[in-house]
């Protein structure tokens, strides 16, 4: 699930240091895509002080729900389709519509939940402004990352543009997903590709998403980390 979807699950929550654990492990993959942690290895660390527990419990809930997402059939299924759909809109790329599926199919997920108002965006944002930062440099030392220069700089970049708003609109969404795809394949689409995989999109949710919450509460429901 992509990061407006971790906030539903903690949209709650109390503690800003909870919701930005939540967001933690795709914030870090954001940074930078080779970084790799694993901070149960650390637990007795993490435990030492409630903020930090605060934070590696929101990264474990990050973790629970993704397991529980991609094993669903709900993601199976609605990732075959959209593969399907989207197949022959990339066959000039080099991008897989497998992995466009996977990425789209969670976009359209972020932006339904803010179509339907059950989240609030600048929540989210203000969670994130506000968790107390020592506490946060020290979870990333604790787990392994010795600079964190490099996060913090794209922490700021993600504040200050916050662009998940921009997932309110749904014909917003072919940008971020070809900027993703970027990351794995070297392709510059044009604007007909943008338009054609806009309209994909804005039928397949019209047609094919209607039941979209059940999934949510379909995780909600299956979670083990309270």
């Amino acid at each position: 699930m992509n990061f407006l979807s971790h906030f539903y699950f903690e949209r709650y929550a109390s503690e800003s240091a909870r919701v930005v654990g939540c967001l933690l492990p795709d914030l870090l993959k954001n940074a930078d895509k080779d970084y790799v942690f694993h901070p149960n290895r650390f637990e007795e660390q993490l435990f030492a002080h409630p903020q930090l527990t605060e934070i590696y419990q929101g990264w474990y809930r990050h973790v629970d729900v993704d397991k529980v997402f991609h094993s669903s059939t709900f993601f199976l299924e609605h990732n075959h389709q959209l593969r399907k759909k989207l197949d022959p809109i990339l066959s000039h790329l080099p991008i897989r519509a497998s992995f466009m599926g996977h990425i789209s199919l969670e976009l359209l997920l972020d932006h339904l939940l803010i179509e339907h108002q059950m989240v609030n965006v600048n929540r989210l944002y203000e969670h994130l402004a506000h968790v107390n930062r020592p506490i946060l440099k020290r979870f990333l030392e604790i787990i392994g990352l010795a600079d964190t220069s490099k996060f913090f700089h794209f922490y700021d970049q993600f504040l200050e543009w916050k662009y998940i708003r921009e997932y309110a609109d749904l014909r917003s969404l072919p940008v971020p997903l070809f900027n993703i795809s970027k990351r794995v394949w070297s392709f510059q689409e044009t604007e007909a590709d943008r338009h054609a995989l806009g309209n994909a999109l804005e039928e397949y949710a019209a047609d094919s998403l209607n039941d979209f919450r059940e999934i949510f509460r379909f995780v909600n429901d299956k979670l083990t980390v309270v």
